[in-house]
């Protein structure tokens, strides 16, 4: 028997334009679900947890106001960016051992997505 999904609405996005088909009343719920998937991945491959937690509603806020990729976001930090990947095409990887091809960086890069603000 299939186990429901932890993660409905975040499991629906794999892009910003896939957020902002969402109606505002669910954006509380996809927030505590990129929140757990963040903690999740982290304890997975460890990193810097706190910086990614600390932005979590601000990121779903500027994806689903903001064109982006189209209006380019450009993070404090780069371990920041740990929920912006998730909802940008990356959530597949990010498990996956930084020592691993294709796994995404904790920084942004333009090498994993043309609209990240770095190398």
């Amino acid at each position: 028997m299939d186990q429901a999904s932890k993660t409905p609405l975040l499991d629906r996005v794999k892009t910003p334009q896939d957020l902002r088909r969402l109606p505002e009343k669910d954006l509380r719920q996809l927030v505590d679900e990129l929140r757990q998937e963040t903690i999740d991945a982290v304890s997975v491959t460890g990193g810097h947890l706190g910086a990614g937690l600390g932005v979590v509603e601000l990121t779903v806020a500027l994806h689903w106001i903001f064109d982006t990729p189209t209006d380019r976001l450009i993070w404090d930090v780069g371990h920041q960016a740990y929920p912006h990947k998730i909802l940008t095409g990356r959530r597949d990887r990010i498990r996956r051992s930084k020592l691993q091809p294709l796994t995404p960086r904790p920084s942004p890069r333009k090498r994993e997505r043309e609209d990240d603000p770095r190398r």
